[in-house]
């Protein structure tokens, strides 16, 4: 199920728990389906911006105990009943979504860190209520897996995002490496590019090994699901480095035969 905007969190893999593996499917359904909503490129931005606000009135019925409109939200208002699930981290997913509709560029990193924290970390808080460990320390150490798995799938993408019109690069950071956006139409990969992509690289791994430490914290096969996405984000960087930051040419993706080292890694 871990495609797209998502491929770098492999949510209701065969990893983890079966009993846990619905709810996870419905959470990211929701995930999903918001995000296809705000990248239909061939709907106006109102008609986007409807559907999405569609799925946020499902929600304050969910949260008034009414009975959702749209078939499959019955089902997943009784797993967030059942688990107790915050219904803000399912908020904050449309707000990011919404904001794909109509923001383009981002002026610096705390843009883009925002925008992360509601488009990746309630992947993760979701998860751990889910899970029943949403303790203080494993919300801080999923936040910066999110996080860093949200960078590290705009810098895989840049080209694909440029297609949609979208530049998650901060611009403050692309002037400061002397990059422009020709680099991206171009697909320019000059030695201003690799230092950039490298900077971003960096960044992206210290944030992801920051939060490595909830792999160990959580127990079993829960557990060992975060350990193989790390590894699966840090496989995605090694990649990356290798092509030099040249993702236009050579897109990092995790191939079948990746699996086996990063299972290894995991365990």
């Amino acid at each position: 199920m871990a495609v797209d905007h998502y491929e770098n969190f492999p949510v209701a893999s065969f990893l983890l728990p079966r009993h846990f593996r619905h709810p996870v499917g419905l959470i990211y359904r929701f995930a999903r389906e918001a995000d296809d909503f705000a990248d239909e490129d061939g709907l106006p931005e109102a008609l986007r911006l409807e559907q999405l606000a569609r799925f946020r009135k499902q929600l304050v019925k969910i949260g008034r105990g009414a009975a959702p409109d749209i078939p499959w939200f019955t089902e997943l208002a009784g797993v967030i009943h059942r688990h107790r699930l915050p219904l803000d981290a399912f908020a904050d997913l449309l707000s990011a979504f919404a904001q794909d509709v109509t923001k383009k560029r981002y002026a610096d990193f705390g843009e883009v860190l925002d925008y992360s924290r509601r488009s990746a970390n309630p992947v993760g808080r979701l998860l751990l209520h889910l899970f029943d460990r949403a303790t203080g320390k494993n919300l801080v150490w999923s936040d910066a897996i999110c996080s860093s798995l949200q960078l590290i799938n705009f810098w895989q993408d840049v080209g694909i995002d440029y297609a949609k019109g979208r530049i998650y690069l901060p611009q403050d950071e692309m002037r400061r490496y002397g990059v422009t956006e020709r680099h991206i139409a171009e697909q320019r990969c000059d030695d201003a590019w690799r230092a950039l992509i490298g900077f971003q690289i960096g960044r992206a791994r210290a944030m992801l090994e920051s939060g490595a430490p909830l792999g160990r914290a959580l127990p079993g096969r829960i557990g060992l699901e975060i350990r193989a996405t790390v590894q699966g984000g840090l496989r995605i960087l090694e990649k990356l480095e290798h092509a030099c930051g040249d993702m236009f040419r050579h897109r990092p993706v995790l191939e079948w035969f990746d699996w086996p080292l990063l299972l290894l890694r995991a365990l």
